[in-house]
Parts: structure tokens; sequence; C-alpha cells
């Protein structure tokens, strides 16, 4: 299936990318970034970390409004909605746009690429596997050959149905023949501590949730990054272990209504890049386990989306992943 850029948010990236044609423009008001998810948790976080960034340098103030709810689809869908004038800016994961269209195609209302001018990514982080303490296997490869010993299907968790965990997970005990029942929790949090209780076998999560307790309560066999995670040297990727299409990392990104202003969008990404080689910021990223990450340009950031969610539709649909 071929997955096109609406008309009007063609014209704008298109606009904003044209070899500079059009000339980087600031807001005069105040501007929201309107994030779907509670205060304290990880996009906020982010969102304000920006925020403070970006005032001054894109907009004179920019507050972070919080719409949480139905998965964060409330955020995108009022940002869908707003003025194109460059006051409102969704700030959103990756799986919104990549992932839950092809999951919750009757309940998602809104296209990443029609629906919106994609300017940049934030940051983005990687994903881990996480088994008890005092779990027999060392390594994942151990933890594999463990799995497939046991009598009964064995259970392992993801922070939701529908995630990116949850699809690596599925895939990869499709890959490797093993029954497996998949725990879906709220959140990544109440399953780590299961996972130290020992009351599960393996969670697979964001892996910053899962790093403050690697040694004491539970042990990291494995990372979804492309490279190895600098605090933990000795813990190889999937890729490593010949998994690579199994490669995943979560990002944090940035978007505008759909016809927002070419000059508008080409101002927000500058800002965005300049405010994310900050020291400051990119410290604070770290304490959170998170990498800044940016995007070329608004139109390679669309190429992003686009790739990503024609990848995750196919592995959607080779899961045969139905939501109840």
């Amino acid at each position: 299936m071929t997955i096109t850029i609406g008309r009007r948010a063609a014209l704008g990236l298109a606009a904003a990318t044209a070899a500079g044609a059009a000339r980087a423009q600031t807001v005069t008001r105040t501007a929201r970034l309107v994030i779907g998810f509670p205060p304290g948790g990880s996009s906020d976080v982010v969102a304000r970390l920006y925020a403070e960034k970006l005032r001054g340098r894109f907009a004179p103030q920019v507050i972070v409004d919080g719409r949480p709810g139905a998965a964060g689809r409330i955020a995108v869908e009022a940002v869908k909605a707003a003025e194109a004038d460059g006051t409102t800016i969704l700030q959103t994961p990756a799986s919104m746009l990549t992932v839950q269209p092809n999951v919750f195609p009757r309940e998602v209302r809104y296209d990443a690429l029609t629906d919106f001018v994609p300017v940049s990514t934030v940051c983005s982080f990687p994903f881990g596997f996480g088994v008890p303490m005092n779990h027999p296997a060392r390594t994942l490869e151990e933890w594999f050959a463990w799995a497939r010993a046991q009598p009964n299907e064995t259970p392992w968790a993801s922070p939701a149905a529908g995630s990116v965990p949850h699809f690596t997970g599925i895939m990869m005990g499709r890959k490797l023949n093993l029954r497996l029942t998949h725990v879906p929790y709220r959140g990544g949090a109440p399953a780590v501590q299961d996972v130290i209780a020992g009351r599960l076998p393996l969670f697979i999560g964001v892996l910053s949730e899962m790093l403050p307790h690697d040694g004491t309560g539970l042990r990291i066999l494995a990372v979804t990054s492309a490279t190895r995670f600098a605090k933990i040297p000795n813990v190889p990727t999937l890729a490593e272990l010949g998994h690579p299409e199994r490669t995943a990392e979560e990002w944090f990104g940035a978007l505008l209504p759909a016809n927002a202003p070419a000059p508008v969008v080409q101002g927000l990404h500058a800002a965005i890049v300049a405010a994310s080689r900050e020291p400051d910021l990119i410290a604070a990223l770290e304490r959170l386990e998170f990498t800044n990450a940016t995007s070329a340009s608004p139109q390679a950031f669309a190429e992003q989306i686009r790739r990503e969610r024609d990848m995750w539709r196919d592995v959607v649909r080779e899961s045969g992943f139905t939501p109840e």
C-alpha cells in the first residue's frame, strides 16, 4: 500500500524545505506545546525541557498543555483541529503516528502526513529485555532455551497492548517458535515491580525504567538500540544476537497542524535544532536515559514517519494481533 502526503501538508513541506526559499519565521503570541499524557511522565518532562528552550527562540512564551486520554489520541486530535498559525504544537511519541494507526484503524481519526506538517524529532530512547535477578538465564539465548523447556506457555509483559515492545515480543516469539503468553500492563512501572518480585519471567519495555534496578532487582539481557547503551556496555543489542530486524527505538516528535505557514515550519525546526544543542538540555535528557535527536529537515521527518508506518503495518499484519 502506498501512503501519500495530503495536499495541504505536502505544500507546507515542499515550501518549507525548498532550498531556503522560505525564511524561517517565529510567532509573536504564546505557543502551546500539547502532549497526550499526564504530568510527571517522560512526555511531560521532555515537553517542559523544550518549552523552556523554545521560549524567546520561537515564541515569547511556550506553555505545556496536557491533554491526557484515549491513550494519547485526544491531544493529537486537538492539535489537528487547531488553528494552523504555529501557536499550537504537538509533541507525541512515535507509536501514536506509526503503530496505533495500524493497530486501531477504527479509533484513530488522524493521519500524520495529511492532518499535520511533521517538523522534527526531539529525542529518542531504546527498549530492553529484563528478567528477575534470580532467574537462571544469564543471557537472552539462555532465556529462550529456558522458555522452550517449560511445560506450559511462558508469560511475558509489555507496557501496553499494541505497543512497540508488545510487537517486538510477538515477532521474536514467532521467529523462535516459542510458546509465549503476552500480559499487557498499563505502563512500565508496575510491570518492572512484578519482574523484581519474581511474578514475571520477562518484561520488554522502556530501558530507562529498568536501568535503576539493573543488577539489584532485575537483570537486563538485551537492548533494542542499534548500538550498545553506554551505561550498560556489557549488554548486547538484538542485532548482535542475530535479530537485526527487531532493532527499534521510540522517539518523540513535534508537528504542526496541516497548512501551517512554511516559514513558521522552518522557524520551529530551526528553534528545535538550536535547543537540542544546549548542554543543559542534553544533560537533562541523558538523566532520563534519552538521547537528543533532531531531523535534518521537516521533509526528512515526514519520510521517516512514512517509512516506519509502512514497516509497522507489515509487522502488525504478520503478528495477527487484533485489539479486543
